[in-house]
């Protein structure tokens, strides 16, 4: 058995109703100053009121960032950093969906750090130290309450990422009430964003994939695969969404310690050029990278099929595979998804700049089953397409 290195969020609290406690929960982890990060979307449902309260009833100071956008940009980091230097905050609490989470980890750092975000960009640079940090999950699908990534648009509709142990948060909390509004369609997406992070991590060539990373793999892709649709179709069956939360996080410690792969490099143009939701980009390219990794990954996908999909087990080993990928492809299909690069408003003629885009996600083309070459890429957009 390779050696290997296993990092996760240090407390993880999962609870019906938990973020109507936060102040409980949380105690003095923050401080008595917290910057709470979050969108105007949520703050206009109603969803933090509750946490806000608790909070305020403990005698806490929020100052409330909810400016986070849909693929969060540098300039919009800088603003949450410049809100919370100016309330002299002591914590943050990160409180939404994937990118609201990005955002108030990337603050913490440079708010505890004051280091140049130039500097931090990559794997293992950013210095530390951060604020402490509190991060409370909206959507089912990220997992990013649990990984050492916060993945931040910069020019040029550029994802670029940071990735290190410091950004993992003190505490997650994962409260499935919070997830009982979500729409149809972002369930959907970030359902098959969740289940794209447990088929990667799988399948890693990271030197890092490891058992613990695989079994965990394996557990979200059963509890993600059982529950998608119900989730999806009755939104408001409260074991459906509990289920498809822990899967979310089972998936996100699964890739944060065995790295995700040509499936997110590919889907990373998709979300910065044309600003398509980061679940459904990678719902878009899934299949199609499925295809392209098979011939030497085949056995790889063999061995997870029937944990998404049970009633493969009984197929022959050396059907499987591509039985799962036309599953992946017709589950997809029935959760409403569209199925086309067309579909969402990208035309033919963007398909070679987007492979170009995608080739610069280096850290995650490395650990490809397959090795992906430009003209790989153009062809698996073209037959997304």
């Amino acid at each position: 058995m390779e050696p290997f290195v296993f990092a996760t969020t240090n407390r993880i609290v999962f609870r019906p109703g938990a973020a109507n406690e936060i102040a409980k929960i949380v105690g003095r982890c923050c401080g008595d100053r917290i910057l709470l990060v979050t969108d105007a979307g949520l703050r206009r449902l109603g969803l933090c009121d509750p946490a806000l309260q608790s909070l305020s009833e403990a005698g806490v100071a929020v100052t409330v960032f909810d400016a986070v956008e849909a693929d969060p940009s540098l300039a919009t980091v800088a603003k949450a950093v410049d809100v919370g230097k100016a309330a002299g905050v002591t914590g943050v609490v990160g409180f939404g969906g994937g990118s609201s989470l990005d955002v108030a980890k990337i603050a913490a750092l440079l708010l505890g750090s004051g280091e140049d975000i130039a500097d931090a960009w990559g794997v293992g640079n950013a210095k530390g130290p951060r604020l402490p940090l509190v991060l409370v999950p909206t959507t089912a699908g990220t997992g990013s309450e649990v990984t050492p990534v916060s993945i931040i648009t910069v020019e040029g509709d550029e994802k670029r990422g940071v990735s290190s142990p410091i950004l993992l948060p003190d505490m997650a909390i994962l409260d499935p009430e919070l997830t009982l509004g979500l729409p149809p369609a972002i369930t959907a997406a970030t359902g098959i964003d969740a289940m794209v992070h447990a088929i990667e991590a799988y399948a890693s060539l990271n030197a890092n994939n490891n058992l613990l990373s695989r079994i965990l793999a394996r557990q979200a892709l059963q509890l993600l695969g059982a529950n998608i649709e119900r989730a999806v179709v009755h939104g408001g069956d409260r074991d459906a969404r509990g289920a498809m939360l822990l899967g979310s996080m089972l998936a996100g410690q699964a890739f944060a310690n065995s790295p995700v792969a040509a499936v997110h490099a590919l889907a990373y143009p998709i979300g910065g050029r044309f600003h398509v939701p980061h679940g459904l980009s990678n719902a878009l390219v899934l299949p199609h990278v499925l295809r392209f990794n098979a011939p030497v990954a085949g056995s790889v996908y063999a061995e997870i099929a029937a944990d998404a999909f049970p009633h493969l087990a009984g197929e022959e080993e050396g059907a499987r595979c591509a039985a799962f990928i036309d599953c992946v492809t017709e589950l997809s299909r029935k959760l409403g998804l569209p199925q086309r690069l067309r579909d969402v408003g990208i035309g033919e003629e963007h398909l070679a700049a987007m492979a170009g885009d995608a080739m610069k996600q280096t850290r995650l083309l490395v650990n490809n089953p397959r090795p992906l070459q430009e003209a790989d890429a153009l062809a698996i957009y073209r037959a997304a397409w």
